[in-house]
């Protein structure tokens, strides 16, 4: 599990952004999504990304968790450059590096809590037994030991959020990077889900939250703000 920075050290640098801009062409029409970003998320940081539709963290989003690539910039995860990634290493970095939750929980209704938090490991070709144990470590760890077998159809919007969590959790990422992850929640389960991220970050975890939703934002310890492609503030940052 990530560990906050011994008393002294100098916190390592887990993402770092510079000079990021994102280019989308459509025929002879080009749009900037992201206008030279400069952004940089120490271990154990709690960071909320807020803006609204249009704003481009969906497209910061995609960049952070090696879903698309930069137009020009650098982007660095965990100190390499990942562009000079090629694909078995990007692959390998967002499987090993970064723990997905998305607004759609993305779970595999034909499957059981336990089984749909194994998937990731199933791809990283981890022997089955251990595959087992850790499933359920991770659920237990998010509260839902006594729901393994349950299948995502017999599960709360929350409870299958948590699965989701879990299943992100289950090889020990560097980064949560949660996309809208309370958005198709009530606000119970959404206030559940939240307080489960603020355990994990006190555990020491690294969390990256995209969110439009400004009271989800501020249960971050450091709010970035982003408007038409730029970054308009950055308030909390760590020391």
């Amino acid at each position: 599990m990530t560990r906050p920075a011994a008393s002294g050290a100098q916190p390592r640098v887990v993402i770092e952004l510079a000079g990021a801009r994102k280019t989308y062409q459509t025929g002879s029409i080009a749009f900037e999504a992201l206008r030279g970003i400069n952004l940089r998320i120490v271990d154990g940081e709690y960071v909320a990304i807020m803006g609204p539709s249009g704003s481009g963290k969906s497209t910061l989003m995609n960049i952070l968790g090696c879903l698309d690539v930069l137009t020009s910039g650098t982007y660095r995860l965990g100190g390499q450059d990942v562009e000079r990634l090629g694909e078995s290493a990007l692959a390998r970095a967002r499987n090993r590096q970064i723990g997905f939750v998305f607004q759609q929980f993305h779970l595999l209704p034909t499957l059981s809590a336990w089984r749909n938090v194994e998937l990731p490991m199933v791809y990283g070709k981890v022997g089955r037994a251990e595959r087992r144990q850790r499933a359920e470590a991770a659920l237990a760890r998010v509260g839902l030991a006594d729901r393994l077998h349950h299948r995502p159809g017999e599960l709360s919007g929350g409870q299958q959020q948590r699965v989701a969590v879990a299943r992100a959790l289950v090889q020990e990422p560097t980064i949560l990077l949660a996309d809208e992850p309370t958005g198709n929640l009530d606000s119970v389960s959404a206030r559940d889900v939240l307080k489960l991220f603020d355990e994990l970050h006190a555990a020491g975890r690294t969390i990256v939250l995209i969110t439009h939703d400004a009271e989800v934002a501020h249960r971050a310890r450091r709010v970035v703000s982003v408007r038409d492609g730029k970054i308009v503030s950055d308030t909390g940052r760590a020391a």
